[in-house]
């Protein structure tokens, strides 16, 4: 009984997380009339402002301080994710949903690719095949996505700046998996999170002065993002993966941009071109063989 309640608890949670990110650029493209920059220091604001007692309480209770040398770290990483989250809403801006939730997921692909270059670490011919496979399905989609109708502004800059957002994550997770060792979860996330929303205000003053967002509507849809694929999403993720086989939530993690792009198709009528969805599909499969044979809690997910 008690066992049977357990997996309800874990699998309940990882469908709410899951689906907390399908909605992540939903929610983005609902804000389209407003600034992104306003919208991504609205999301990490609350963010941290929310897990600030969690982490009050946490710090008191287990005297948890971070060592010598590790906040520039923490810094380094919180400020890489605060630059993540401008690029990632800002290319829902530009491109089509279903697009920038499938470039974003690449940046396993750019870790492995990173690792492989620096550490020389050494990977098998299978994640090799992957990376190949992902990197020619971005080629595609962007031919495909360039020639396309104006039924988006500027699909090439969207597009890039998916990119650059999943290069952003998989360097902010490569500092981060170091550093997450010697912290509880909330120990590292929330530190992170303030120098984060520190990132994205700074950007928004020096690119449009010092503004206060107070308009209701994009106050409440940073709010969503907040609570929704930052917190609620992040978080299960993190309890399901001391329960669930890495390689299933793999796979389910891979179910977030399908779902997106399903949403915008009910809600936009965004349907993208037929080679782009061709695109997008050899794109997933690359990046389900890359993490297919990875350890436990490799690859977060960035929304």
């Amino acid at each position: 009984m008690d066992q049977s309640f357990s997996r309800v608890k874990v699998y309940g949670l990882l469908f709410l997380g899951l689906l907390a990110f399908g909605f992540a650029p939903i929610l983005v493209k609902y804000a389209a009339d407003y600034s992104s920059l306003q919208l991504a220091v609205i999301r990490t604001f609350i963010a941290a402002l929310l897990l600030f007692p969690v982490y009050a309480r946490s710090r008191k209770a287990r005297d948890e301080k971070p060592i010598l040398g590790e906040w520039k770290w923490m810094a380094l990483s919180g400020i890489l994710l605060g630059l993540h989250f401008i690029s990632w809403i800002s290319s829902i801006y530009f491109t089509s949903v279903a697009s920038a939730s499938v470039l974003v997921v690449m940046h396993p692909v750019m870790l492995l690719t990173v690792e492989r270059v620096l550490f020389k670490v050494k990977f098998s011919g299978t994640i090799w095949a992957g990376i190949l496979i992902a990197i020619a399905g971005s080629v595609v989609l962007g031919y495909s996505d360039y020639n396309a109708d104006a039924r988006f502004a500027n699909p090439a800059l969207g597009n890039s700046l998916a990119l650059l957002a999943a290069a952003l994550f998989a360097a902010y997770f490569l500092i981060g998996r170091k550093i997450r060792q010697h912290h509880s979860w909330i120990g590292y996330v929330f530190p992170v999170y303030v120098w984060a929303a520190a990132t994205c205000i700074i950007v928004l003053f020096l690119a449009e002065g010092f503004v206060i967002p107070t308009d209701p509507k994009l106050l409440l849809i940073g709010a969503g993002l907040a609570i929704g694929p930052q917190i609620l999403g992040h978080g299960s993720l993190n309890y399901a993966v001391k329960y669930v086989p890495p390689t299933l939530l793999s796979t389910l993690i891979l179910s977030e941009p399908l779902l997106a792009s399903f949403l915008a198709f009910l809600l936009f009528a965004e349907v993208p071109a037929t080679l782009s969805i061709v695109a997008m599909f050899i794109i997933l499969i690359g990046v389900g063989f890359t993490w297919k044979q990875k350890p436990k809690d490799e690859f977060p997910v960035s929304d």
